[in-house]
C-alpha cells in the first residue's frame, strides 16, 4: 500500500522569465524551454483522519526526465523503488521484492501528474489551466484533468523564477500528496541511452 500512488504522486518540465510573471506564463515558458531536467524531491502524504490532518513520513529521492515521456523517478528513502520510462514502456522496480512490473506507457501519461513534468508540450489538451494565486513565496498554477477517469481531481504547481518548486496533488478521496523539488537543473547533458531499463539479475518480471 505504501507504494500505491507513488507514480501518480509523483506520480513529478532560453527565454528569460520576466519578474512578476504569472504562474501560467512561467509554466508555459518552462515547458517550451526545458527539454531535459534533473533534481531531487521530497514527497509527503496528507490524510484526514477524524477531521485531523496526518502527514506521512517523507519519501526522498532523485529524478531526471527528457520530453516526451522519458523519465527516471528514484525513491531512495525510506523505501527503495524505481519508476522508469523509456518513452514507450513504464518499468516499476521494487528492490525489496526484486520484482519488475512492465506496463505500456500509452495514454496513461496523458492526464496524470507525470504529464506535467514529463509529457508533451500540449498540456492544455489534457488539463484546464488557471491561475492559483501567490502562496508561500510561490506563484501557483491549478491544473484540472479534463477526463474524469483519473486518480487526481486537481494538481497545483508552485513556481518561482520559472522553475517548479512544489506540487500539490488532490485525489478523489480527500488525500493530498505534497512534492517539493530542490537542486532543479534545466537541460543538463544526458546520454541517449540513459532511460533504457535493464532488468536486474534474478528479478521476477510481471507484464501488464
Amino acid at each position: 500500500m505504501r507504494r500505491r500512488n507513488n507514480l501518480l504522486a509523483a506520480l513529478m518540465i532560453a527565454m528569460p522569465v520576466i519578474a512578476g510573471a504569472t504562474a501560467l506564463d512561467q509554466f508555459k515558458t518552462f515547458v517550451v524551454t526545458t527539454k531535459v531536467a534533473k533534481g531531487e524531491f521530497i514527497q509527503r502524504q496528507v490524510r484526514k483522519t477524524d477531521g485531523a490532518a496526518k502527514v506521512s513520513t517523507p519519501s526522498t529521492g532523485t529524478f531526471v526526465f527528457a520530453r516526451p515521456g522519458k523519465f527516471i523517478w528514484n525513491y531512495q528513502k525510506p523505501y527503495e523503488q524505481l519508476l522508469q520510462s523509456d518513452g514507450e514502456k513504464l518499468f516499476i522496480y521494487d528492490k525489496d521484492l526484486n520484482q519488475v512490473t512492465i506496463k505500456k506507457l500509452g495514454d496513461a501519461l496523458g492526464s496524470s501528474p507525470a504529464a506535467i513534468l514529463f509529457g508533451s508540450n500540449d498540456l492544455e489538451k489534457d488539463f484546464t489551466l488557471k491561475e492559483g494565486g501567490a502562496k508561500g513565496g510561490l506563484e501557483w498554477l491549478e491544473a484540472t484533468p479534463k477526463t474524469k477517469d483519473t486518480t487526481f481531481d486537481q494538481i497545483s504547481i508552485g513556481l518561482r523564477n520559472g522553475v517548479p518548486e512544489a506540487m500539490e496533488l488532490h485525489d478523489s478521496f480527500g488525500q493530498v500528496s505534497l512534492l517539493t523539488f530542490k537542486n532543479f537543473e534545466k537541460n543538463p547533458s544526458v546520454a541517449a541511452n540513459h532511460f533504457a531499463f535493464i532488468i536486474p539479475k534474478g528479478a521476477d518480471v510481471l507484464n501488464h
